[in-house]
């Protein structure tokens, strides 16, 4: 297959399909990290977006409460949509890693409520 051709079925896909198309490139660049960064000290060391203190977690677990990319955007206006695909595909990546900080953050705010 040549790049013309697959330009040519790119343009074809509708907009949830690009969006896959662009996650399955990103997995397939960089192991789904890129974008991603892990630093010891900041937020715990958990993965955030890079140059930021936005930990991945916190965006999967924000969708799991219904904010859909746009509101996810709104919300962090200095984060773009390369950002969120970022996100997803870190998630998808390491799925057991982004479970165990959400149940980790969790346990600290029922904990916080106790006090």
């Amino acid at each position: 297959m040549t790049v013309k051709e697959l330009e040519n079925q790119l343009l074809a896909l509708n907009l949830t399909e690009k969006a896959e198309a662009i996650q399955i490139l990103i997995r397939t660049l960089s192991n789904g990290s890129l974008g991603i960064t892990k630093t010891p000290g900041v937020v715990g060391g958990d993965a955030c977006i890079a140059k930021t203190r936005i930990p991945v977690w916190s965006l999967v677990n924000y969708r799991r409460l219904g904010a859909n990319d746009a509101h996810i955007l709104e919300a962090f206006p200095h984060l773009t949509a390369a950002d969120l695909v970022n996100a997803w595909a870190y998630a998808d990546a390491y799925p057991e890693e982004i479970e165990q900080a959400i149940q980790e953050n969790e346990e600290v705010m029922l904990e916080a409520e106790d006090i």
